[in-house]
């Protein structure tokens, strides 16, 4: 029997709520709004009073309006039918809801109960399975989806029989599962699973050993993560995060895209809406879209269906690691996330921490970031969720306590700074404050030497220090200009540029420089390197002219812009024979 209560104090969306029954924390509940159900969540329970957030504007509810409780958490539908779809933080399909808001108490199925897939199976009459073993696929996109035992499956089961290959929905039974105990269970191709409790039906989570090629040099030849790792962009408004972030989604080595936009401006949504259906999957040639899935709240919705989007989009996440694939989740911008805590903390009252968030902040986010990682599944494949987050700082404020938090909780940190932005330095990644602790673990640095060369990471290393020396070199010239220092220093100076315009940039746009494989990374680094560790005299001409030319080799090799190749190669030749007449 479902517990019942009552409305007895409303503050924006916190309803307390007298209860006649027991009630659990994180459990769903429906307020009665005139006819219209309200979805809130249980947050707080003392004694006969729960607190609930509710999921939707609170305008227009009373005391004494009754609510029924669920007897369950939150939960998402999972099934053939995600990828592709556009959803609120509650899983409702935005692209089928009638007119352009969605109405109070409209509730949309999140997959499409009409549509039949082509089901093949895998397992056979008479065997055992547990929880996440993989029974049949079905064809979603160009993208296998595993048809799996239920994750709330407990113990082990024989399959007593299961349906021949062909056409069903969604609802229809596909395999009789037999328990212990000899009960018989029915299992469709759609399941539920509540968001905030991680999927954690595999044989273990090994320590990330293999690098994901995202293709952006400033990541994967100074900052690289790990398949299956956490990073997060923290960087102030218009220095390029969403931007950065479209580059990663569309060049990562990853089989599946979640993209979770948790908070954003209505523009910002309305641009993504536009923006990423039209991106070109680099790996495929097909249109991104068909293997990504973006969830979205905008910042005006409720605190509470705002923080419900990670989760959602997380368990989304683990039920793809569950099929053995890589899944790479970006969020933007936990911030707004944090927020939402903070002002749900505010509301019931609890001992503020820095900034007014709550006390237990950096535990949320870290326990939300452990839920990633690389898993080995019962069946001896590995699925993995790499999570990328961004932070928007007020002010650029890298010191304030969400990004002190997520530092803790993640392994790279990609710091977006407003003076490169300015100077139209893109990505504006600071190579300086960046780091990524990959480049520590044994396993990535063996990764490198099998994919690359034996010293490459001790190479990076040195790469990084000509870069950081630079930037020492040019306040000492800033400070006391040009004459003031000594030839080494604007020597020092320059070696570093050319690090930063050779690899550190790159254009977003264009077609070529914008997709930069891990082969091209290294051969460009290899040779800017060389140059930049090569000692020779300055007030020797021959030598000077000899390092002239290879610089101008270099540049006409790393030249991919179609459009500007011609004037660019007759600039180099100038230059040459401006070198050879000796000016």
């Amino acid at each position: 029997m479902k517990t019942k209560g009552t409305v007895t104090g409303i503050i924006s969306n916190l309803v307390t709520i007298e209860v006649d029954g027991p009630v659990a924390q994180n459990e769903i509940c429906f307020i009665d709004l005139g006819g219209t159900k309200l979805m809130a969540e249980v947050i707080k329970v003392t004694g006969k009073e729960a607190f609930v957030q509710v999921y939707e504007s609170t305008r227009g509810l009373r005391a004494g309006d009754k609510a029924e409780f669920q007897g369950h958490m939150l939960e998402v539908d999972l099934g053939p039918g995600i990828l592709s779809s556009i959803y609120d933080g509650l899983q409702n399909n935005l692209e089928t809801m009638n007119g352009v808001f969605l109405t109070r108490g409209e509730y949309t199925a999140a997959l499409d109960s009409e549509k039949r897939w082509e089901f093949t199976p895998i397992a056979k009459v008479g065997e055992e399975v547990i929880a996440a073993d993989w029974i049949g696929e079905v064809k979603e996109g160009w993208l296998p989806h595993k048809i799996m035992v239920p994750f709330s499956f407990e113990g082990s089961y024989k399959i007593k029989s299961i349906v021949d290959a062909g056409q069903y929905i969604i609802d229809d039974t596909i395999a009789i599962l037999t328990d212990e105990n000899g009960n018989d269970h029915k299992v469709t191709m759609k399941q539920k699973w509540p968001v905030k409790v991680p999927i954690t039906k595999y044989i273990d989570k090994p320590r990330p050993f293999r690098i994901m090629e995202t293709r952006v040099r400033v990541i994967d030849t100074f900052n690289p993560i790990a398949e299956g790792g956490t990073g997060f962009i923290p960087g102030p408004f218009g220095s390029g995060k969403t931007v950065l972030q479209h580059a990663i989604s569309k060049q990562a080595e990853a089989d599946v895209i979640i993209f979770a936009a948790c908070g954003e401006r209505a523009n910002e949504v309305v641009e993504i809406f536009t923006e990423f259906p039209q991106l070109v999957d680099a790996r495929s040639g097909r249109m991104l879209m068909e293997r990504t899935t973006i969830i979205c709240n905008t910042s005006n919705m409720p605190v509470a269906a705002r923080e419900a989007s990670v989760y959602t989009a997380m368990t989304i996440g683990e039920y793809y690691r569950s099929m053995g694939l890589k899944v790479l989740l970006l969020a933007d911008s936990t911030s707004r996330w944090a927020q939402a805590l903070r002002e749900m903390s505010n509301r019931m009252e609890e001992l503020p921490g820095a900034d007014a968030f709550p006390m237990d902040l950096p535990a949320i986010i870290s326990s939300f970031y452990a839920r990633a990682g690389i898993v080995n599944l019962n069946n001896g494949e590995t699925g993995s969720v790499t999570f990328i987050g961004t932070v928007s700082p007020a002010g650029g404020n890298l010191k304030e306590p969400v990004t002190e938090s997520t530092k803790k909780a993640a392994r790279c940190f990609f710091a977006l700074s407003q003076n490169r932005a300015d100077r139209k330095r893109y990505p504006a990644v600071d190579p300086i404050d960046s780091y990524s602790k990959y480049l520590e673990y044994p396993e990535i640095v063996e990764d490198f030497k099998n994919k690359i060369d034996e010293d490459w990471v001790e190479r990076v290393f040195r790469g990084k220090n000509i870069v950081l020396r630079g930037k020492e070199a040019y306040e000492q010239i800033n400070i006391l200009g040009d004459d003031g220092v000594p030839l080494d220093y604007h020597k020092k100076y320059w070696k570093s540029e050319l690090i930063d315009f050779v690899i550190l940039q790159q254009d977003a746009f264009d077609k070529i420089d914008a997709n930069c494989p891990m082969e091209r990374q290294s051969y460009m680094f290899n040779l800017v390197l060389d140059i930049c560790e090569k000692e020779f005299d300055f007030e020797d001409f021959e030598e000077c002219g000899n390092y002239y030319k290879k610089l101008i080799n270099i540049l006409r090799q790393m030249n991919y812009t179609e459009f500007h190749s011609a004037e660019f190669e007759k600039y180099l030749e100038q230059l040459n024979n401006e070198i050879n007449n000796g000016k």
